[in-house]
């Protein structure tokens, strides 16, 4: 499989390479060429598998060339071990035609260990086999960080420096990330916006010398091997509910637009999804683009779900390049004048083929809580404020007779102040983080501007490489 530039301009790379790179060379996001294909009797043939060898079944097409799959499934066996459900994604039936899929049974109690398990495995693998080291930096809005550094502590190859927006993470969030002391791990509290800290991340990458003698890389969903993870754990559920026989709908807590692009993915290899839901809090850009194709971004609000407290989905560019049939050049001049103007106007056409597809639904703050509390009450589930907004979404578009599966993107133990006030219980961590507010924090404090992180970044290499 090689891969190409959402902007045309990077050369084309195989997975061993887009992997470590993270972001393409011309700013844009590496996509495969083409898109691998299942047919019914494949898929029905999966039903039987375990979730790893069902991941690495899905997985293996986008690593050809460069890890054979039973390396691969070496990998995905030993990522998911730790996972504290035997069923690894379990899915519960909370409605009539409404299920819930939990993604949060790994080490940090998030969605993004499903594909972050596994990515610190693969890095392992690819530099080991080059000789080489790389620095991860990434943004986080508060999940993606903590599953990052899980995956990437103590592994010699890797220094890994994670950005999050200071004060605009739950206290659980933070903790997870910056209690983590191994000497390759570095975080950074930025004065700003998970917006600020994205825009940071790619402004290093952007800075040509500065991203060769640091060796960057990306684990953030810009680097398309966390796409890649995540198709799995929609093809399971599905066929749990009688794929390819039968369509599925999805509904999914959406802020960088890489979790619901991965379920978008398993439609064009052939599993019949009917419907994509995107929910969004009150930084409802998604939705109102869905809703009036109206791409406008607007100050980033504070909310009781912070991990989707974004107004620039960074993967929706990679959906955008796709329904413009490709277009590099299209794409490129769409996402730089929003970049400049913070306004996309997307063709009509592109919003109309989108809109058939994808549906959003936007709660505040007030409607949030009142879901938790209403879910808990009539379906005895505890959701945390993402997960929640994921049910509304699919309670609102689901179609008689197709299921419609919410991804649960996190534990409710992660948000105590919001689960408490809303239903009155505050969710315990897991034994393994029970100790979690006992412990040593580190972490530093930097200026919104490049030239501090990058001192802060440079320092942290050093640090580690000596």
């Amino acid at each position: 499989m090689k891969y190409v530039s959402t902007r045309g301009k990077a050369p084309v790379h195989s997975f061993s390479d887009i992997l470590l790179a993270g972001l393409a060379e011309d700013g844009g996001l590496y996509m495969p060429e083409s898109w691998p294909r299942f047919s019914a009797d494949e898929w029905r043939a999966m039903r039987a598998l375990p979730y790893p060898e069902l991941a690495a079944k899905i997985i293996a097409p986008f690593t050809a060339g460069s890890i054979d799959h039973d390396t691969l499934l070496g990998f995905c066996k030993d990522a998911y071990s730790q996972f504290d459900h035997a069923a690894i994604v379990p899915l519960t039936q909370i409605e009539d035609g409404l299920y819930v899929q939990e993604l949060f049974h790994g080490p940090t109690l998030a969605f993004k260990d499903m594909a972050l398990q596994l990515l610190g495995r693969l890095f392992d693998h690819v530099l080991t086999e080059r000789d080489e080291r790389v620095t991860i930096v990434g943004a986080t809005s508060g999940d993606t960080g903590s599953a990052a550094i899980e995956a990437c502590r103590g592994r010699d190859r890797l220094t890994v420096v994670i950005l999050h927006p200071e004060g605009r993470t739950s206290d659980v969030q933070r903790r997870q990330m910056t209690t983590v002391l191994d000497s390759n791990i570095t975080n950074l509290a930025l004065k700003g916006t998970f917006d600020d800290c994205q825009d940071m991340v790619k402004a290093m990458f952007a800075d040509a010398p500065f991203r060769q003698d640091m060796r960057l890389s990306a684990v953030n969903s810009i680097n398309w091997a966390r796409i890649a993870a995540q198709i799995p754990y929609y093809v399971y559920s599905a066929l749990a509910l009688g794929a390819p026989d039968r369509e599925v709908s999805f509904a999914v807590p959406t802020g960088n637009f890489g979790n619901v692009l991965a379920a978008w993915v398993a439609k064009q290899m052939g599993l019949p999804i009917r419907h994509l839901c995107v929910g969004s809090n009150r930084n409802d850009i998604l939705t109102r683009f869905l809703d009036s194709n109206d791409m406008s971004a607007r100050q980033v609000v504070p909310s009781l779900s912070p991990s989707m407290d974004i107004q620039v989905s960074s993967n929706f560019e990679r959906l955008l390049f796709e329904f413009l049939g490709r277009d590099a050049e299209a794409c490129a001049a769409l996402m730089t004048g929003f970049r400049s103007t913070g306004k996309m106007d997307v063709p009509a056409k592109v919003w109309e083929s989108i809109h058939t597809l994808f549906s959003g639904l936007a709660l505040d703050d007030e409607e949030t809580e009142a879901q938790i509390r209403s879910v808990h009450q009539n379906s005895q589930y505890l959701a945390d404020p993402h997960t929640v907004i994921g049910i509304t979404a699919g309670r609102k578009f689901r179609e008689p007779g197709v299921p419609m599966v919410a991804m649960a993107t996190a534990h409710p133990a992660k948000f105590p102040d919001a689960m408490r006030a809303a239903t009155g219980i505050t969710p315990a961590l897991p034994p393994a983080l029970a100790d979690l507010f006992d412990r040593e924090e580190r972490f530093r404090v930097v200026d919104n501007e490049l030239g501090n992180v990058e001192d802060a970044v440079r320092s942290a290499v050093l640090s580690n490489r000596s």
